[in-house]
């Protein structure tokens, strides 16, 4: 849902980003499609599991495995792209009707706090990861290190936080007609 912000002209931020914005915008939209193809692979990986094990009694072993670690990566790709198009959930009730730079203000401070969280959950899940390497656990039937598939998610949280320090940026300078 991008509905233009009432009183901006209608101008999207990506269309005003500037260098560092442009190549955020491009490494998190190669994230994204990296994280599709992911989902599209394990979705054929699923179905060929299922077609095998009820037509032939063999599917493919560890498919429950390979699909817990590569979902988590796969959606964690998502976020900072989703952020820079202001594709986040907004609800504008009570804002719907206020001035452009108090929204640009609103929303300063909504990606700050996203990036913030962004941060923070890649942090978590690196600390989760090392302890997990450190612990030796592996998957039951593949016997894969469980910390490569949570180290796979750093990024695209690291990703985020800069999505959102970096639009957070965008809307305070858009509040004062800086863009």
């Amino acid at each position: 849902m991008q509905e233009p912000i009432p009183g901006d002209g209608g101008a999207s931020p990506i269309s005003s980003f500037g260098p560092y914005g442009r190549v955020l915008l491009n490494t998190s939209k190669a994230a994204a499609i990296a994280g599709g193809l992911v989902f599209v692979a394990l979705v054929a990986m699923s179905i060929v599991s299922i077609v095998g094990r009820k037509l032939f009694s063999t599917p493919v072993p560890g498919d429950v495995e390979l699909l817990q670690v590569c979902s988590a990566f796969a959606a964690s790709a998502f976020f900072a792209y989703c952020h820079l198009n202001g594709g986040d959930v907004k609800v504008d009730f009570f804002t719907h009707n206020m001035a452009a730079s108090k929204i640009h203000f609103l929303d300063a401070i909504g990606s700050l706090l996203v990036g913030l969280f962004g941060a923070l959950i890649a942090w978590r899940a690196t600390a989760g990861a090392l302890s997990i390497k450190e612990a030796g656990e592996t998957t039951m039937i593949l016997g894969w290190p469980l910390w490569i598939g949570q180290i796979l998610m750093v990024p695209g949280f690291v990703l985020l936080a800069l999505a959102g320090l970096y639009m957070a940026s965008w809307h305070w300078r858009a509040r004062r007609g800086l863009r």
